[in-house]
């Protein structure tokens, strides 16, 4: 509880903005948890490309659709319809292409949340600890003689700005994760697709 009440009381002496810094940590968190549910289910994974790469380049389409229906993941849907296609490689191109823009989307989404919020905290951090001193050196001016008065209200107006960086650190920490893990998707699919072509230029 005395660790609860210390919180509180370090919250409440940061001022208002506080509140939406807050608000912007639940916001991250939030997101965190929800990507990374997300990219769980949606993402193939690099064994999965190794696998179905494998199978082509050495020409056997038996195993790379049972690699590609054994899958999970938006790089394994799409490539199990582009080898199950009707057409040339043109056709299986131009598919692929569009599925991927609608997957990638899905991927990035929520992404660019973080990076307002990246920009955001430290902003809101900085403004709570201006308006801090403003009113601390207005408390100053009514007790002059008093430099503990002053001096105390700028320690207190700081806590804003520690608070906005912290959000900002970690959002930026989940942003990059998360931007890592949408670059590794996009050169999976990148691979598969590749492979996919190949395969196809080879038997025309």
């Amino acid at each position: 509880m005395e660790a609860l009440k210390s919180i509180g009381d370090y919250f409440l002496k940061g001022g208002l903005v506080m509140w939406p810094l807050l608000l912007c940590s639940i916001a991250v968190v939030t997101i965190a948890i929800e990507r990374y549910l997300f990219y769980k289910e949606a993402d193939s994974g690099n064994l999965f490309a190794d696998n179905f790469c494998e199978a082509l380049d050495h020409n056997n389409l038996g195993k790379a659709l049972e690699v590609a229906d054994a899958g999970k993941g938006e790089c394994a849907r799409i490539v199990a319809s582009a080898l199950r296609l009707e057409g040339n490689v043109a056709r299986k191109s131009t598919y692929m292409e569009a599925q991927a823009g609608l997957a990638i989307a899905k991927l990035r989404e929520k992404l660019g949340y973080l990076g307002i919020i990246v920009t955001m905290a430290p902003l809101l951090g900085l403004l709570g600890t201006i308006v801090g001193m403003i009113n601390s050196f207005s408390i100053f001016n009514l007790q002059a003689g008093q430099p503990m008065a002053i001096t105390g209200g700028i320690g207190e107006a700081l806590i804003a700005t520690a608070t906005g960086l912290c959000v900002a650190i970690l959002s930026l920490a989940v942003h990059s994760y998360f931007a890592q893990k949408l670059d590794t998707a996009i050169t999976n699919m990148e691979q598969c697709f590749s492979a996919i072509l190949d395969f196809g230029s080879r038997g025309e």
